[in-house]
């Protein structure tokens, strides 16, 4: 049991949410005011993906980022930026018989550090790493993250006095993970969000969890949620299990049955379970000391 937890709010994420819920933060204002609404409510942390603000299509885009962490920092609100740099690694092959050649309509491959780009720009606190490729419910899809890439992905993360979040969807990312430990391509403390419930990952059991759980590295910061209708209970799963908590648009879009939530009321409704369970919710400061954050900006 974890007693001392920090909330991450993902407040957009990258899917295909925009037509599923009239909120979905999509400019750069709008994600930048959902990143100070969650922080307000308690989030610690926000977690960042931008869009295109016309379409809302998932975009890496370095000035959409640039402006949604300068409106972040321009406010009078803390939270720690954690951006995603996960786009650049989406691969659609055509369809049956016809793999090749590779499907334009969503296929977007990026060098490693161009998949950087923000980051180098922006200087967030934390940017996350998904340590590995990986199939999701989406027909000819694959999120594409080789280890050669997430290597020199890692080297220039650790550059840049970044902190790595580790995105890990099934038990051979964990493997990955301890490899990169071993290389000295994470510095200490490491910092681990275990990614439940994903189509193809690892399901969102208990007992999925804990067998998760219990081959972490020694000594790591951990997180954990689920998606969807499980968002919530995970609150209080993941702090059971010992680790820290995330909610967010970007994984659930509802506070119940029919009813849209906001990044807002997730994060409220999670110190809620916090709460009642004895909780003590830290904020931006603790959690920099923590995980050793360098404060940019």
């Amino acid at each position: 049991m974890n007693f001392n937890a920090f909330i991450t709010c993902a407040v957009t994420g990258s899917g295909n949410t925009v037509g599923k819920h009239p909120g979905i933060p999509q400019t750069p204002e709008q994600i930048a005011n959902a990143a100070i609404e969650a922080a307000r409510e308690g989030a610690a942390i926000a977690h960042i993906h931008v869009r295109d603000p016309e379409t809302g299509a998932p975009s890496r885009k370095p000035e959409y980022f640039a402006e949604v962490i300068d409106r972040i920092r321009d406010s009078d609100t803390d939270v720690i930026i954690n951006t995603t740099a996960g786009m650049g690694g989406d691969l659609v092959f055509g369809c049956g018989e016809n793999p090749l050649p590779l499907n334009p309509a969503g296929t977007d491959m990026a060098g490693p550090l161009e998949r950087l780009a923000h980051v180098e720009q922006c200087l967030p606190e934390i940017c996350t790493l998904d340590c590995g490729t990986m199939n999701f419910a989406e027909s000819d899809y694959v999120m594409t993250n080789t280890p050669g890439m997430l290597k020199i992905m890692a080297k220039k993360v650790q550059e840049l006095g970044v902190r790595p979040e580790l995105e890990v969807f099934d038990t051979g990312h964990l493997v990955f993970v301890k490899e990169l430990i071993r290389e000295g391509l994470i510095d200490d403390p490491v910092m681990i969000q275990l990614c439940m419930g994903i189509p193809y990952g690892a399901p969102d059991d208990p007992s999925t969890l804990m067998s998760m759980v219990h081959a972490l590295p020694p000594g790591v910061v951990f997180s954990a949620f689920s998606i969807g209708r499980n968002e919530l209970p995970y609150v209080a799963m993941a702090v059971l299990a010992g680790g820290n908590v995330r909610v967010g648009l970007e994984d659930n879009l509802y506070l119940s049955r029919g009813v849209f939530a906001t990044n807002g009321q997730l994060v409220e409704r999670a110190v809620t379970i916090l709460s009642a369970m004895g909780v003590n919710i830290l904020g931006p400061d603790a959690v920099r000391e923590q995980l050793k954050l360098r404060k940019h900006g």
